[in-house]
C-alpha cells in the first residue's frame, strides 16, 4: 500500500492507497503518534509514502525524518517547480506558492485539461486561475468561513451567542438575532467572495473556464453557485501523485 501525507498547518490529512490506487483508509491526525496509533498495525503492509507539507523547512524534515524511522524507508516530498504535469507556475517566486495550492491547481487543470478556476474552500480561501495552455496565471486568498467568524468574536466585545443555527445558513435574510446575523452575515460575506472569484474567471479565462471547488466548504458552496462546478474532494492528493509518482507493490 502506498500512505499519502498532507501535512497542513495543524493537521495532517492522511489516507492509505490498496495497489489498485482505491482508497483503503484515511483521517486525520495531530501528529505522527497519532497516525500510527490510527494504522493500527497497517504500517507493515505500506511499501511506499509521499507527502506534500505546507510547514517550515525544518519541521517538514522533522516529519521525513520520523517516517523515515517509523516505515525504514524514506519517503517522497513533493517539491516546488516551475512545471509539473502541463501546468507553469504563475508566481514570480515559484517556491512562495503554497504547495497544497500548487498541486490542487495542476491536478485541477489535468481532470478537465482546459481553462480552469481551481478555489480551496478551507480555513483560508484560496482561488487559482489557469488558462487553456496550462499557465497558472495566479490568484487570491482570503479568511475561510471559520476564520470570518473567528474575528468577529476576537475583536468585538458584544459579538457573543451560543448554540447553533437553525435554517439554511446560506439563505440572503437579515438574521433577527446575534447568532443569526453573524451566520448569515459570514456566509453571504464568503458566497460573495467566491461570485467575484467566477466573474473574474470569466474575464481571464473566457466564457465557459471549469470550475473547481475542493476543501470543507466545498460541497455546501456548490449549491448555492449559478454555474455548474465540480467538487473534488481528494485534489491535493491527486495533485501530490502527479509530483510524486509511485508504483503499487502487493
Amino acid at each position: 500500500m502506498i500512505l499519502e501525507l498532507d501535512c497542513g498547518n495543524t493537521l495532517i490529512k492522511w489516507r492509505l492507497l490498496d495497489r489498485e490506487g482505491r482508497v483503503r483508509d484515511g483521517d486525520m491526525a495531530p501528529d505522527l503518534v497519532e497516525l500510527q496509533r490510527l494504522l493500527g498495525g497497517q504500517e507493515r503492509e505500506i511499501h511506499g509514502c509521499r507527502l506534500v507539507s505546507v510547514r517550515s523547512a525544518d519541521e517538514t524534515q522533522v516529519i521525513v525524518d520520523q517516517l523515515t524511522s517509523w516505515l525504514k524507508r524514506h519517503p517522497m516530498l513533493a517539491r516546488p517547480g516551475l512545471h509539473l504535469a502541463g501546468v507553469q507556475n504563475g508566481y514570480a517566486d515559484a517556491t512562495r506558492l503554497g504547495m497544497d495550492r500548487w498541486l490542487a491547481l495542476v491536478a485541477g487543470y489535468q481532470l478537465c485539461q482546459r481553462a480552469c478556476v481551481v478555489i480551496d474552500l478551507g480555513t483560508a480561501v484560496t482561488t487559482d486561475f489557469v488558462d487553456a495552455q496550462g499557465r497558472h496565471l495566479g490568484g487570491f486568498i482570503a479568511p475561510g468561513s471559520k476564520l470570518l467568524r473567528g474575528s468577529l468574536l476576537s475583536h468585538t466585545r458584544l459579538i457573543r451567542y451560543e448554540g447553533t443555527v437553525q435554517g439554511d445558513l446560506r439563505a440572503p435574510q437579515p438574521g433577527t438575532t446575534t447568532a443569526e446575523a453573524v451566520e448569515f452575515g459570514c456566509e453571504l460575506m464568503l458566497s460573495g467572495f467566491v461570485r467575484e472569484q467566477l466573474r473574474i474567471a470569466r474575464q481571464l479565462l473566457g466564457d465557459d473556464p471549469a470550475v473547481i471547488l475542493t476543501g470543507g466548504d466545498a460541497a455546501s458552496m456548490s449549491a448555492v453557485l449559478p454555474e455548474s462546478c465540480e467538487v473534488v474532494g481528494d485534489l491535493v492528493f491527486r495533485g501530490l501523485a502527479l509530483a510524486c509518482p509511485m508504483e503499487f507493490g502487493p
